[in-house]
């Protein structure tokens, strides 16, 4: 995908890594995936560092990989790359299996412990300048249909 920018095209190099089946919660991973959405990758990569959260581990390595991608597909096509020009465009936690336990309860009963299970992605793709962002959003808005009045009647 070509996009011009000050008279020169570039290509986007969109990458994404997934690590799947983490053993931790979706809940859990999610607190620390909200903390490097929308972040540059040396930034989202500091603040991993320094998360006392133990799945911060398992995102920093998924981040690292999303950028290594980029790097390789960057290399495939002949285009420059420059890591710092990279962002955390969409990080998600999806939840995986769940593995089910049996605990036993009183008066014989059993209780069900599910140890539940993550997909974690991340998507980097190269900051878009304010200009380029204004003419993406114009181009958007004169594509989109226009919405009339609506022919419902009463």
């Amino acid at each position: 995908m070509s996009t011009p920018t000050s008279g020169r095209s570039t290509t986007v190099v969109e990458a994404r890594a997934q690590a799947r089946f983490v053993r931790v919660t979706p809940q859990k991973a999610r607190r620390v995936v909200d903390l490097i959405r929308g972040r540059q990758t040396e930034d989202a990569v500091a603040v991993l560092s320094f998360a006392p959260q133990a799945v911060s581990e398992t995102v920093l390595k998924v981040v690292q990989s999303a950028v290594a991608n980029a790097r390789v597909k960057a290399d495939r096509a002949s285009e420059p790359f420059d890591e710092r020009e990279l962002v955390v465009a969409a990080a998600y936690v999806d939840e995986g299996p769940s593995l089910k336990r049996f605990r036993p309860r009183a008066q014989g009963r059993a209780g069900r412990i599910l140890k539940r299970t993550s997909h974690i992605t991340v998507v980097v793709a190269p900051r878009v300048s304010r200009a380029d962002h204004a003419q993406q959003q114009r181009s958007i808005a004169v594509s989109a249909p226009s919405r009339g009045t609506s022919t419902r009647r009463a």
